[in-house]
């Protein structure tokens, strides 16, 4: 990884990449025409409506990280929380992520569909490093941490509002809005608790392959109990992310030239 920051961090440009990410999802899904609502109905439908969007912005945004010099900052924190008991909202996420690949109908998966859904583990990559990756950096540089949460949290959250564009229902999609602010959340208490994002593209690639393997062919009753489970947590993580803004150092990325070390 590079030593320096080749641009400076802004605000407009955290944002600027987020907003980047969703035309290109948005397109891509466009152009293979497969509705949301069908993405499970074949592994070609789930390769063409999801993982070809995944794979085309996984290297956009690795080519945008590179040139902008931001790695460093975007994956790792110059300091971690000062408390660390908030971790306990992240471990019970993925003790859920184990719940629902037990809870899976893995006899309904065929060779194609399983090679198909297993891309889908790119969604961690891709959504971590565009919100609570490159959006934070640019938002560390003028920002407070709290603020710094909200905003990347909610942009991570109003992403999923594209949905409504792929043929999902607009009261079905505000619910995901909803659940994707607490899942947000967590995986943020992860990156504050740990100092790296890695954990959280590793836990939020599994969580959304779990959601959506648990809900292929034969469904379990598991599945309800995970997604009343998943509310309890989240809500828990919205009251733990107040313990994570304060670091072990006196703040986190005060300024650009305070961003400069990090890298």
């Amino acid at each position: 990884m590079p030593n320096t920051l080749r641009v400076t961090p802004r605000v407009w440009i955290g944002f600027a990449i987020w907003v980047g990410y969703i035309v290109v999802v948005f397109a891509m899904q466009k152009l293979t025409g497969v509705p949301y609502t069908e993405l499970g109905d074949s592994g070609e439908n789930l390769f063409f409506g999801v993982g070809l969007s995944l794979i085309v912005g996984s290297v956009l945004l690795a080519i945008t990280t590179s040139l902008l010099g931001w790695w460093r900052p975007a994956l790792f924190d110059a300091a971690r929380s000062r408390h660390r008991w908030p971790i306990i909202a992240p471990i019970a996420m993925a003790v859920l992520v184990l719940v629902n690949l037990a809870a899976t109908d893995w006899a309904a998966y065929d060779v194609a569909f399983f090679g198909a859904s297993i891309v889908l583990l790119l969604v961690g990559f891709t959504e971590e490093l565009t919100t609570r990756g490159l959006l934070l950096v640019g938002l560390r540089s003028r920002l407070s941490e709290p603020w710094v949460w909200f905003l990347s949290t909610l942009a991570f959250a109003l992403m999923h509002y594209i949905n409504v564009f792929a043929g999902q229902g607009f009261l079905p999609t505000t619910q995901q809005v909803g659940f994707a602010f607490l899942g947000g959340t967590i995986f943020y208490i992860l990156r504050r608790t740990t100092g790296s994002l890695v954990w959280a593209m590793v836990l939020h690639g599994f969580w959304d392959f779990s959601t959506f393997s648990s809900g292929y062919g034969e469904t379990s009753p598991l599945v309800g109990l995970t997604a009343i489970l998943y509310l309890v947590v989240g809500l828990f993580a919205l009251v733990a992310v107040w313990w994570t803004f304060r670091s072990t150092a006196q703040s986190d990325v005060p300024d650009a030239a305070a961003a400069r070390l990090t890298a």
